[in-house]
C-alpha cells in the first residue's frame, strides 16, 4: 500500500439497513478515504446523507457510477450486484457484494476474515460477503476446528427480523400494535415476501427464512451448509440447519452442536480456545447466569458465545450458544473488514 494513499468508496444500497450500517462503520474506523459515492435506486434518490461533517446526496446507481471508483459496497440485493458489480469490476473497482448473488461462485472468495482472510488475496475483482448466521457461526467454529478438528455441525437458528429488511421491522411493529389491542393481524412481508402463504410474526415463531427447496430445506438453511464448508475449506464437513425467525428486531441468535474430532476434549478446552480467538468474545458463567442475547449482542461488533457444555450422549459432542448484531458483524461490519483487509495487505489488485 503506498503510503498515505487514500481511497475513493462507493456504497451500493445505501438507504437501506445494512447500507446505513455500512456508512456508519466507514465513519467510525479510520480507513483512508477520500471521497464517497452513495448510490441506491431512482426511487431513493436525492435523499442526502450526513458523513463525516459532511452532506451527500444520494444518487441513482448506473453503469457509469464506479468510474473512479477503487472499493464498491455492494448491498441492494443480489439482482443489483448481478447488474452492477460487473461495471464496477469494468471500471477497476474491487467489489465486496453483500448478496447472494456470489457467494457460490468458484471464482469469487467468500470470506470472514477471522476466518479465512488469505482468500482475499486470490479475487478477480469481487469478493463475497457470508450469509449473516453463517458469519457468526464459523467465526466461532474456526478456533474449535484449528483445536481439535470438526466433523459434524448442527445449528438451530432464532434470526430476528431485521434480517429480513426495513419493511419487515416495520411489519412486527405494526403487528404486535394489532395483537395488543386485539385486532387482526395484517401479515404481508414474512415469512417470505411474495410467498402466497403469510403467517404474523409478532409473538409467533417462523420456521422458514427464504424459499422452501426440493429437498425441504429452505435456501436460508443450505446457504448456511454449503457456506459454511466454502469459507472453512472443508466440504467435507457434515452441516445440517435449522433457521427459524423470531420477532425481535436486532441480532440472531444459534444453538450449535459440534462433534470435534479429537478425545478427552473438556469445556475448559473449548472456553479457552473461545476466549483467546479473534472477534470472539466468551460469555460463560451459569453460576451467574451470565450468557449472551440479542439485546446484549446489539450494537456490537463482536460474535458472542455462551452455554458451552459437553453433550451427555456423545463424548465428542459439544453445544455453544452464539449470538452477534446481523447488521454489523452479520453485515456492514464483516463487509467494512474486508475493505480493511485489502487495503491493509495491499491486495486492491
Amino acid at each position: 500500500m503506498a503510503e498515505n494513499r487514500k481511497y475513493n468508496f462507493a456504497v451500493v444500497g445505501a438507504t437501506g439497513a445494512v447500507g446505513q450500517k455500512i456508512i456508519q462503520k466507514l465513519e467510525e474506523k479510520n480507513l483512508p478515504i477520500e471521497s464517497l459515492k452513495l448510490l441506491s435506486s431512482k426511487r431513493s434518490a436525492g435523499k442526502k446523507v450526513h458523513f463525516k461533517n459532511q452532506e451527500i446526496i444520494v444518487e441513482e446507481a448506473t453503469d457509469d457510477s464506479f468510474k473512479d471508483i477503487d472499493i464498491a459496497l455492494f448491498s441492494a440485493g443480489g439482482g443489483v450486484s448481478k447488474r452492477f458489480a460487473p461495471s464496477a469490476v469494468k471500471h477497476g473497482a474491487v467489489v465486496i457484494d453483500n448478496t447472494s448473488a456470489y457467494r457460490m461462485d468458484e471464482n469469487v472468495p467468500l470470506v470472514v476474515p477471522e476466518v479465512n482472510e488469505e482468500d482475499i488475496k486470490n479475487h478477480k475483482g469481487i469478493i463475497a460477503n457470508p450469509n449473516c448466521s453463517t458469519i457468526q457461526m464459523v467465526a466461532a467454529l474456526k478456533p474449535i476446528q484449528e483445536a481439535f478438528g470438526l466433523s459434524r455441525v448442527i445449528v438451530s437458528t432464532y434470526q430476528a427480523v431485521s434480517g429480513a429488511g426495513n419493511q419487515a421491522v416495520e411489519e412486527l411493529e405494526k403487528q404486535s400494535e394489532q395483537y395488543l389491542n386485539k385486532q387482526e393481524l395484517n401479515a404481508e412481508i414474512l415469512p417470505v415476501k411474495g410467498d402466497k402463504n403469510h403467517y404474523p410474526i409478532a409473538f409467533n415463531a417462523l420456521p422458514q427464512i427464504d424459499m422452501f427447496q426440493e429437498n425441504g430445506y429452505t435456501f436460508e438453511e443450505m446457504k448456511m451448509i454449503n457456506e459454511t464448508k466454502k469459507i472453512m475449506h472443508a466440504p467435507e464437513l457434515s452441516v445440517a440447519a435449522t433457521c427459524v425467525r423470531l420477532p425481535f428486531f436486532t441480532s440472531h441468535a444459534e444453538s450449535v452442536y459440534v462433534e470435534v474430532e479429537k478425545s478427552n476434549v473438556s469445556v475448559k478446552d473449548v472456553w479457552e480456545v473461545l476466549a483467546s480467538a479473534e472477534g470472539v468474545k466468551l460469555e460463560d458463567d451459569p453460576s451467574t447466569q451470565t450468557y449472551p442475547t440479542p439485546l446484549s449482542a446489539s450494537n456490537k461488533d463482536e460474535v458472542f458465545v455462551g452455554r458451552v457444555r459437553k453433550d451427555l450422549d456423545q463424548e465428542t459432542g459439544f453445544h455453544m450458544w452464539v449470538v452477534s448484531d446481523n447488521l454489523l458483524k452479520g453485515a456492514a461490519w464483516n463487509t467494512v473488514q474486508i475493505a480493511e483487509s485489502l487495503i491493509k495487505n495491499n491486495w486492491l489488485k
